[in-house]
């Protein structure tokens, strides 16, 4: 069987004031073909499907008619999709129930009332069984709510995630013994290399599960969250990484899906996703950068420029002009650490689509300048699970 692992669409994305929706449309085309032209039986979508919990109306439109397409699909056997910490339980599971009918799974929380285990069958045969995992919520794994400092989070919501794999598992044995068996989630692991555009996810921040805990198990592991293309430990656990560029931290990576061909053994291929928009960071003094700018012959590229100059304001000023006759986008100007404060903070300015809540409240509390630094800890644990219950109470 012939799986395709893709990951973190995050449809709806506004980015720094900018709508990623033909860059999405492109890849989205392209996925289509790709299952075609691959034969592939089960499309496995790991997560954050959409930007936020109340994604944009086109966004969603885009989801749906996807969707449709894929019914078009011969070879296709069965879609699995699985929600992740930026989707809303409730607008994946609305149209639950109705995607059953084109064999899509929608699998939003986990909790006792959904099935996770997902037989793919041929005729009566089953030839592999999903163990379709989504981002676990405190409310699934409950006892990660106990513990009072936040090394005690870690470990129980390390335990409470590691028993629903177990468990998982165990009953996709129960259904066949022999068949493969694939698990997706939606987690940060222990090796995963991170990039900006990622948020903590579980209070604390940090899971002890790694790749080769979860390739006891399973077969293979298909992972999201982590926005890179990338293996955890084992050849067999992976991320399949954003098919677009989700921040100037990530304009170099190449963005991947992973074909996976389960028969004897297990191959994974990594397909390389085309870009239909290209993001570039220049470094550098403001000889430097002009003539950067002067080499960029792709106008539709989106630009972040770090400025390191004896005078960072003029710098900035001639590079915007420059940009602007170039017929350029030049989104971000920031100023290296090496200038001087006064400098830096005259203009340095941090868009707030650059932070998730929890980067802008904690830079707010450097500002105050905490000596405790148990207290400051307690501030952001408490902070973190006040985001985290307000995330979950728009779920329901």
């Amino acid at each position: 069987m012939r799986f395709l692992h893709t990951s973190d669409w995050h449809l709806g994305q506004n980015f720094m004031g900018k709508s990623r929706i033909e860059e999405h449309e492109a890849f989205l085309s392209w996925l289509l073909n790709t299952i075609k032209e691959n034969n592939i039986d089960v499309l496995l979508v790991s997560g954050d499907i959409f930007d936020t919990g109340t994604p944009p109306n086109y966004a969603l439109e885009l989801y749906y008619n996807f969707l449709k397409q894929l019914s078009s699909i011969n070879s296709l056997n069965t879609t699995i999709i699985t929600a992740g910490n930026h989707d809303s339980v409730s607008t994946l599971k609305a149209p639950k129930q109705l995607l059953e009918a084109l064999n899509v799974h929608v699998v939003v929380n986990g909790d006792e009332d959904e099935n996770i285990i997902i037989p793919i069958k041929e005729g009566d045969t089953t030839k592999s069984i999903v163990c379709a995992v989504p981002f676990l919520r405190d409310s699934v794994i409950r006892q990660s709510l106990g513990g009072e400092t936040v090394s005690d989070k870690e470990k129980l919501a390390n335990n409470g995630i590691k028993a629903y794999y177990e468990k998982a598992y165990k009953k996709a044995k129960e259904i066949s013994k022999n068949s493969p068996i694939i698990a997706t989630g939606h987690l940060t692991t222990v090796g995963g290399r991170t990039s900006e555009s990622e948020r903590d996810i579980y209070i604390g921040g940090t899971l002890d599960i790694g790749g080769d805990y979860l390739a006891s198990m399973f077969d293979y592991v298909a992972l999201g969250h982590l926005h890179i293309n990338q293996t955890v430990g084992n050849e067999h656990v992976r991320y399949s990484g954003s098919p677009i560029p989700l921040s100037f931290s990530e304009s170099k990576n190449t963005q991947k899906v992973n074909i996976v061909t389960i028969e004897e053994d297990v191959k994974v291929e990594e397909l390389e996703i085309p870009l239909k928009r290209k993001l570039q960071v220049i470094k550098g003094d403001l000889e430097t950068i002009k003539k950067e700018l002067k080499a960029i012959e792709d106008k539709s590229t989106w630009i972040e420029v770090h400025i390191k100059d004896d005078n960072p304001m003029f710098a900035n000023t001639e590079i915007r002009e420059l940009a602007t006759k170039l017929e350029l986008t030049i989104l971000a100007v920031k100023i290296e650490k090496s200038e001087k404060q006064l400098r830096a903070k005259e203009l340095k300015a941090i868009s707030l689509d650059e932070l998730s809540v929890q980067e802008v409240f904690e830079k707010r509390l450097e500002l105050e300048e905490i000596e405790n630094k148990e207290f400051k800890e307690q501030l952001s644990q408490t902070f973190n699970e006040v985001v985290s219950n307000l995330h979950e109470s728009e779920q329901i």
